[in-house]
């Protein structure tokens, strides 16, 4: 049986070769733009209404499922910003390394008690038929001023994940992918890539610790803790239905 053939709509090519790791077991033929393809102007104020926006573009050249994906970093000092103008934040046009060296500046004015940021991520597969699937990671981090590793890209070489003392530069692709806000939200929606339905929206965040009860046909629901992953989602044709609780006192929305 042939593998599905799924669009990829990004011309970046650190972009392109983390989802091509991270989804490296699915079961999908990962494809590059259609060559007529031009990225479309990323006008929405929200990182799901810009990854939409990349998803419908390449899927009116497509016959298959588009994905997508809006990402930015989160200063906590700059009230999250720059958020999704993350990839614009020394302006239109800006290299990755300008806009690092940027935020390099601010961190520099900034006491190291707040130098707290994430990293989020919305990632979307719209199909032919109308079908839109949405799931949104975070990675939280602290920011350095002296740029350490050499791989990832963007803001990586300044971004030190909690619980860990290297950057996101100085880890190994397989390292990053597995804690990154990209890796959470990409394999998040390898259910609908799978070709199931997914009714509800998939949304992935640093929602811990989660109670997550799931319960499948006739068989009493089943609980696991995860401490990085919250799901809620609803698949048919066997209705599967999963929902998140959280401890007494906790009131998170999802």
């Amino acid at each position: 049986m042939s593998l599905l053939r799924v669009a990829l709509a990004t011309k970046n090519p650190g972009k392109v070769r983390e989802i091509a790791s991270i989804l490296a077991d699915a079961p999908i033929e990962l494809t590059g733009p259609d060559a007529a393809w031009v990225p479309p102007m990323e006008d929405d104020p929200t990182y799901r209404g810009n990854a939409l926006i990349k998803a419908r573009s390449l899927l009116s050249l497509s016959s298959g499922p588009c994905l997508a994906d809006d990402s930015g970093i989160e200063v906590d000092a700059l009230d999250g910003g720059p958020g999704p103008r993350s990839a614009r934040y020394a302006g239109e046009g800006a290299s990755d390394e300008e806009n690092l060296h940027k935020l390099i500046e601010v961190v520099r004015r900034t006491p190291d008690r707040a130098r707290g940021a994430r990293y989020r991520c919305v990632a979307v597969v719209v199909v032919p038929s109308g079908e839109e699937h949405v799931a949104e990671a975070t990675v939280e981090g602290t920011l350095i001023t002296e740029p350490r590793g050499s791989g990832g890209f963007g803001y990586d070489p300044i971004f030190v994940p909690v619980g860990e003392g290297r950057t996101m530069a100085e880890l190994s692709p397989a390292e990053k992918d597995a804690i990154s806000h990209r890796g959470k939200a990409f394999r998040a929606l390898i259910p609908a890539l799978r070709g199931r339905r997914v009714h509800a929206v998939d949304h992935v965040g640093l929602l811990e610790p989660a109670r997550i009860g799931a319960h499948v046909g006739p068989r009493p629901p089943e609980r696991f803790f995860d401490r990085d992953l919250a799901v809620v989602i609803r698949v048919g044709p066997l209705s599967v239905d999963a929902e998140v609780h959280f401890p007494p006192g906790e009131n998170r929305m999802m």
